[in-house]
């Protein structure tokens, strides 16, 4: 699994440069999901067209992860910026380009068995560093 968020780190920390910075991007093991991990995104620029968004991401994961590496993965989940679960997981964690291990955690009423959180950041400081 080490391998595997590694290459997600690095994903996230190319993708950030070429279009423009998460709020979240993290992977979360639901406690029913039955071992296959979400991959969770948000980011403005990511509403704009979230059918192009999502394939960009799909096109992204299978660039840089091998056929079994993704066979981990159960769905690509985009949250919008108003989103509450958002809020409680940066309120959570504040993380960038790194990842952050959680385990045995309820956001939002969501029970998140495991994660790792790549980027978590308030949108307030995302808007700040922008100006």
């Amino acid at each position: 699994m080490k391998q595997l968020v590694e290459k997600l780190v690095a994903m996230e920390r190319e993708i950030s440069e070429e279009r423009g910075t998460f709020a979240l991007f993290a992977l979360f093991l639901r406690e029913d999901a039955l071992d296959k991990w979400d991959l969770v995104a948000s980011a403005p620029w990511l509403e704009e067209d979230k059918k192009k968004s999502l394939a960009y991401l799909s096109d992204r994961l299978r660039s840089h992860l091998t056929d079994e590496e993704l066979l981990s993965f159960s769905r690509i989940v985009l949250i919008d910026q108003d989103n509450p679960f958002l809020e409680a997981v940066q309120r959570a964690v504040s993380s960038e380009h790194r990842d952050v291990e959680v385990k045995d955690s309820n956001f939002f009423g969501l029970e998140i068995s495991h994660a790792y959180i790549i980027t978590s950041k308030r949108q307030q400081v995302l808007d700040t560093q922008s100006l």
